[in-house]
């Protein structure tokens, strides 16, 4: 009774009793807590005298010109550090800056263009800070001046004050925190570190980004322009006035070296985005997540396709679990799916083509440079030699789009009719269902006659829910497992299909969305639907089909609707943080060895 007690209680309400001990008895002898090793964390059992890594806090501090991937890479890794629950939080000094109301000179664009007088509709001053319809009012290039001391004390003290937010969220419970700016001289990092000095149980790393490939800097310039900065402005004016900046940044800029390593600070560095990596004085559980997760990222264009197998015969009893075959008509969306991802791939490969041939034309506008992977003036007639490269690199690369499944029959059934000289299939174990213990093989109903309260305790908190028998599991153990999953879905420069099951697909996509992890057990992902995540720039892009029976084919719906959650609250997708997992601080490498459910 008291090891039952135990099981279905969540992590944060789990203590020691008269006869048990958290570290023997009870504890160890109950076969599902034996996987909720890697979650484990000593002080949430009662050992509030016993410290690990996963105590620590730790702030992030970005260091970097503009335009070179710092919000690309801040975005991404706070998706991945809440998906494993961790408290995270993003701290943006630039939306500070523009909210300051003494930044002092401003820049001022009348109808789009940058002018020097307030216009018609506005009679104040032209020193005003405060906008009308017809004008807007932004820090000009020269606020970013290295030798404009009063706009400099004025950056200086924005990024101090944020960073001071930064630690009072810390203490009041936040775990990960992330300093985003450029912090681009010694001085200010320096400023920085001294502030942590009596903050003794925060860690502190720099992840500085740099980049050489001009392609990819012109790209994020022309981001830039639609930036809150830069709202409402011709984009030529915007994209001048942002160049003048960046040229007073590089005045200023100091990268990571000799003057942080002798404070022993740790740091990393990625170039081009994870072409090269530095890494220096990585020692805390943290920092190395954040250092191995930032090792897998790459720009290449591919898609990230989620489905669930065909129905399968349990499927149609309205049973749980177990390893069923596909009914009749799992078997006719197999073919299906087969031909339209067949579509799906030339139609990609048409996109990634013409988007291409827009970004030569583009490069072969600008002055031809010497720089090393920059484009210059082409021949007439002839494609600009740097894309046609990547071009050809891409074209290998389609070759090698893989189909993942789960090594359940229903999934690898599944994937039969995809021609094996076109796609490479891999059966992954990871991908199998949330296996349900005991209630392997029941339908919901049978579940709430036969096990009452267990069905009781799922509906309460389905995410820390753990099935009972040996080798339940719950949502929290599925996270885990899909780690490594997801590091390799980040790190692969191609397209993959994934025909997986309902807890997987919810699990996956809340990753790729940044969907709490507290909405991911109510997300209505039926049978029959293709969820297809486009990595961007600035997040992914979803896009959704629907098989219809009736035409044997798929219907592109809308994304939002697509994913319903079955909440009130909930929204799509929400930004709110979601509360933290059980640490996977001292993970002891977790076996994905159990069955798996439907």
């Amino acid at each position: 009774m008291h090891s039952e007690r135990l099981r279905r209680l969540p992590y944060k309400d789990l203590g020691t009793t008269e006869g048990s001990s958290p570290m023997g008895g009870l504890f160890f002898d109950t076969p599902r807590f034996a996987n909720s090793v890697p979650f484990f964390r000593f002080q949430r059992f009662g050992h509030d005298d016993i410290h690990t890594d996963s105590d620590h806090k730790l702030v992030v501090v970005m260091v970097g010109l503009p335009a070179r991937g710092k919000s690309y890479i801040v975005k991404k890794v706070k998706r991945y550090l809440s998906w494993l629950g961790f408290q995270t939080k993003i701290f943006n000094v630039g939306d500070r800056r523009r909210l300051s109301s003494s930044a002092g000179e401003s820049l001022r664009f009348v109808n789009g263009k940058r002018g020097d007088k307030s216009c018609a509709e506005c009679s104040s001053p032209d020193t005003h800070t405060v906008p009308c319809t017809e004008c807007e009012t932004r820090h000009p290039s020269s606020f970013f001046d290295p030798d404009n001391e009063s706009a400099k004390h004025i950056r200086e003290q924005v990024a101090i004050e944020v960073f001071d937010d930064l630690l009072r969220w810390l203490q009041a419970g936040g775990q990960i925190a992330i300093h985003d700016a450029t912090n681009s001289t010694i001085e200010r990092r320096r400023a920085l570190i001294d502030r942590l000095v009596s903050q003794a149980d925060v860690n502190l790393l720099f992840v500085e980004s740099i980049c050489t490939d001009q392609i990819i800097i012109n790209r994020n310039i022309k981001l830039k322009t639609r930036s809150p900065d830069y709202i409402g402005i011709d984009p030529e004016v915007a994209e001048a006035d942002f160049r003048a900046r960046l040229r007073n940044y590089e005045r200023a800029y100091r990268t990571i070296g000799a003057a942080e390593e002798r404070l022993d600070v740790q740091y990393c560095k990625i170039i081009d985005v994870g072409k090269k990596v530095i890494a220096y004085n990585i020692q805390g559980f943290l920092e190395s997540q954040v250092v191995f997760y930032l090792m897998n990222m790459n720009l290449e264009p591919r898609v990230i396709y989620i489905t669930r197998h065909g129905e399968s015969e349990d499927n149609v009893a309205g049973r749980i679990g177990g390893d069923a075959s596909l009914a009749p008509s799992g078997v006719k969306y197999s073919k299906t799916l087969a031909r339209f991802i067949d579509r799906r791939r030339l139609e990609f490969a048409v996109e990634v083509e013409e988007a291409n041939h827009h970004a030569s034309r583009a490069a072969t506008s600008l002055s031809a440079s010497s720089t090393p992977g920059t484009c210059s003036e082409p021949e007439a007639g002839s494609p600009c030699p740097e894309h046609l490269r990547r071009y050809r690199r891409r074209r290998r690369d389609e070759l090698d789009f893989e189909v993942w499944t789960s090594m359940l029959k229903r999934a690898m059934e599944t994937v039969e009719h995809f021609d094996p000289q076109r796609y490479r299939v891999k059966n992954i174990k990871s991908l199998n269902e949330i296996y349900a213990g005991k209630c392997e093989g029941m339908t919901y109903g049978e579940i709430a006659r036969d096990f009452p309260e267990e069905f009781e305790a799922r509906q309460l908190d389905k995410f820390y829910y753990r099935y009972p028998g040996i080798g339940g599991e719950s949502y929290a153990d599925v996270v885990l497992r899909l780690q490594q999953v997801i590091v390799e879905l980040e790190r692969i420069r191609h397209s993959v299909l994934l025909v997986t099951h309902r807890a997987m697909a919810r699990t996956l996509l809340a990753y790729f969305m940044d969907i709490p992890t507290t909405q991911m057990p109510d997300m209505e992902l039926p049978l029959g639907y293709v969820y297809a995540c486009e990595p961007r720039p600035f997040g992914n892009f979803l896009r959704v089909w629907r098989y219809d029976p009736c035409i044997d084919d798929f219907e592109e719906i809308d994304a939002s609707a697509a994913l319903k959650i079955r909440c009130s609250q909930s929204s799509f997708p929400d930004s709110k943080t979601a509360p933290p997992l059980p640490s996977p601080a001292e993970i002891t490498y977790y076996s994905a060895s159990q069955q798996a459910t439907s």
